[in-house]
């Protein structure tokens, strides 16, 4: 059964998570530097089905872009590029970084496992993608 993997892109890193196969647990897949993305995805999508990516958006609180806006659409320019036939999804990540470093500190991680930026973009895309699941599930 396909997956549908949630990417939470960066200007140097990208966060990526995957469901299971059936499509019910959001698991963090790891960090990739975000222009190793694309070379990425094509590895994993000739071993692993997806049936979709849901990509975070950045947007401010009152709901305008972000100065990451314009580099997150980009990144869905050229997913459409490289993937023609992959749907591609938006969902609003506003307080998904605070939320993944408020789940570092309820997990005990320790300050200096805090501090690694790329554990922050894997939680994050796990929390985009738990997220979709609970709402569209």
């Amino acid at each position: 059964m396909p997956r549908i993997m949630a990417i939470d892109y960066g200007k140097k890193r990208t966060g990526l998570a995957v469901t299971d196969p059936l499509k019910m647990i959001a698991s963090g897949l790891g960090t990739v530097p975000s222009h190793e993305l694309i070379p990425f995805l094509k590895k994993y999508f000739a071993a692993e089905a997806v049936e979709l990516i849901v990509i975070g958006m950045p947007r401010n609180l009152d709901g305008s872009a972000t100065d990451a806006t314009a580099l997150v659409k980009e990144c869905i320019r050229i997913l459409g590029k490289h993937f023609p036939e992959m749907p591609v999804k938006q969902v609003d990540e506003r307080f998904t970084s605070k939320m993944a470093f408020q789940s570092m500190l309820d997990s005990g991680l320790k300050k200096k496992d805090r501090q690694q930026k790329g554990l922050v973009d894997e939680i994050s895309a796990t929390i985009i993608l738990q997220e979709y699941l609970q709402f569209n599930g």
